[in-house]
């Protein structure tokens, strides 16, 4: 009687291990199950070269002074560009030329930095002049000289000349690095050089795409620097000469 019931036991025994090992998960299983539905990595959109254009349709308007913030769903992603004023509506498509890319681009006005951003144009900007005469001498206006783009400054308190029109109010006495062009120099004027830069952004029927600085060192038209200066607006010189924008006390740091 007691070995029918040690035998019958065994049995039990055996038949609750082999039930309790086929019923297991299989960890192998559960992992393949979770790798076949993961959503694949996000990826950023591809950098446009300085330069390029892009289309997109109109998503969102951020009006500021003499520009537009437009968000763009492009062929490249969702974008940011900053572009002279235009009447536009949401779901337009519009094609931005001459775009100059700016990376952690902190505006002062909106109070958000942009990840990445193309400052550019609507419409398509006259190219650079081509005669020997006045690519050397510059003009007698500056806003008459337009000049290719031009890669803007790195660093800490990069700016595009777009952007410091666009900006100006909010970076008042603060010190900015852009590079550009010389398109117009005058030499000793008050003490000082005079300098008109142009970088390829802006709008030339706005005069947002030249900026003047002050500065003591000496340069020459066709030059392409950058600067470091203290950004002033409306600033009165005297003999009818007025600045809407003008960078003071700039030095030229690179070359």
């Amino acid at each position: 009687m007691h070995r029918l019931s040690g035998l019958s036991l065994l049995a039990l025994l055996t038949a609750a291990c082999t039930t309790s090992t086929a019923d297991a998960p299989k960890a192998t299983t559960t992992t393949a199950r979770a790798t076949d539905t993961a959503p694949p990595p996000a990826r950023a959109p591809a950098l446009i070269v300085a330069g390029g254009t892009i289309t997109g349709t109109v998503r969102e308007i951020i009006p500021v002074e003499s520009y537009l913030y437009l968000r763009l769903d492009t062929a490249n992603g969702e974008l940011w560009t900053a572009v002279n004023e235009a009447k536009l509506d949401i779901g337009a498509t519009v094609k931005v030329y001459n775009l100059l890319p700016m990376e952690q681009f902190a505006s002062p006005t909106l109070k958000r930095t942009f990840a990445r951003i193309y400052f550019g144009s609507l419409q398509p900007v006259a190219p650079p002049p081509t005669s020997a005469a006045s690519a050397t001498t510059g003009s007698s206006d500056a806003a008459d000289a337009q000049v290719g783009v031009v890669a803007p400054a790195r660093g800490s308190g990069a700016q595009i000349i777009a952007s410091l029109w666009t900006e100006k109010d909010q970076l008042v006495r603060t010190t900015v690095a852009v590079r550009g062009v010389v398109v117009k120099y005058n030499a000793g004027v008050m003490g000082k050089n005079w300098i008109h830069l142009q970088d390829g952004s802006g709008n030339p029927k706005a005069g947002t795409h030249d900026i003047a600085a002050t500065t003591l060192e000496a340069a020459a038209v066709g030059d392409t620097i950058t600067v470091m200066g203290t950004v002033r607006t409306n600033v009165d010189v005297g003999a009818g000469y007025k600045y809407a924008l003008l960078l003071e006390n700039a030095r030229i740091v690179g070359r």
